[in-house]
């Protein structure tokens, strides 16, 4: 058994973390900290965990995180950096729910999230999280920096066209959506019900923080630069990502079995699931899961790819990806904890 805290546990990856971790067999919950919720009982905030989870939320001061094995931040932007060095420095291996590690050149970093990095010595050694690109270097990280949810619908997606170096990477277009969850648990006119529902937009077009780390990730891949249009929406649901994805073929007249291509790539990983051709994924498959769920097509077998990528941004796009990397880096079966099935309607 590992000892595990989280800090942060009032918000929504933080209750989903501990929604499975509760029911982990490997995992012994020693700490949650919240500073304005210390003393309350976690049951009390999230009745769903009741007879499930009996601490109550402690003060970070109090916690005793250094006596933890691993140690989640589920936290906004910022706070992780501010405390990881004297948790590695106890010997505690972290992962971090938010950006502060993702994105390896530290003034880009700065750049997009308007504030000074104060640990950069440690982003050069975390391991970015996501495990069907780095499952052997996971397995080593003292410092895990969890990818966010658009970019793990949208690499997931494009990453086995461009590993197999067949279409143009200067062009790559993501057209993505997400429910309400992804902009967290917090009081905010644009998540109100009467202004999220009933309604779609897009924003963040001129740029969104989730670019350089999506660009980072497909730039690895393509071995060069690439050049990315990312256009999020939000969508009047609760949960879910759809990703729809564009890139143009390098050479139309190819012989190419794109469905071979895709399923060859995931064959295997336990979270990913290629349909069958022709099929169009919805983001209630894979709801309360970990599960990504992919399409690949090639419309009027012209010269543009189009991949349909689903996720559940609570879980594939946050928590449940953080438990999986959990399971790589203590040697755990990779799908411990994580085996619930989607939940329908």
């Amino acid at each position: 058994m590992i000892k595990v805290g989280i800090v942060g546990g009032t918000g929504y990856t933080g209750v989903e973390l501990l929604r499975l971790l509760a029911r982990h067999p490997e995992v012994t919950l020693h700490a949650i900290t919240s500073r304005k919720e210390a003393g309350q009982a976690v049951a009390d905030m999230f009745p769903s965990l009741r007879g499930h989870v009996d601490l109550a939320f402690a003060d970070p001061a109090q916690a005793g995180l250094e006596n933890c094995d691993l140690v989640f931040f589920a936290t906004p932007n910022g706070i992780a950096m501010e405390q990881a060095r004297s948790l590695v420095d106890a010997g505690v291996r972290i992962i971090d729910l938010a950006a502060d590690f993702r994105i390896k050149d530290v003034g880009e970093w700065e750049h997009w999230y308007r504030m000074t990095h104060v640990c950069p010595e440690l982003v050069a050694e975390a391991v970015y999280g996501l495990p069907e690109v780095n499952r052997e270097v996971i397995r080593k990280a003292r410092v895990l920096a969890n990818p966010g949810c658009y970019p793990t619908a949208v690499q997931l997606g494009f990453l086995p066209l461009i590993e197999a170096g067949i279409v143009d990477t200067g062009h790559l277009i993501a057209d993505a959506k997400s429910g309400v969850s992804g902009a967290g648990r917090k009081a905010e006119v644009g998540a109100l019900f009467a202004e999220a529902s009933d309604n779609f937009k897009a924003y963040g077009v001129p740029g969104h923080r989730h670019l350089p780390e999506i660009s980072q990730g497909l730039s690895i891949a393509a071995e060069k630069k690439v050049g990315l249009t990312f256009v999020p929406h939000l969508t009047p649901m609760i949960r879910g990502i759809h990703a729809t994805l564009y890139a143009r073929l390098t050479d139309p007249q190819a012989d190419l079995d794109l469905q071979a291509l895709f399923e060859k790539r995931y064959e295997g990983e336990p979270f990913v699931d290629v349909l069958p051709l022709g099929s169009h994924p919805e983001t209630r498959s894979v709801r309360a899961s970990n599960l990504c769920r992919i399409a690949v097509h090639r419309p009027q077998g012209q010269d543009t790819v189009v991949v349909l990528s689903v996720i559940d941004n609570l879980v594939k796009g946050a928590a449940g990806q953080a438990i999986h990397n959990l399971n790589l880096m203590f040697g755990f079966e990779e799908t411990l904890g994580l085996e619930g099935l989607p939940v329908l309607p």
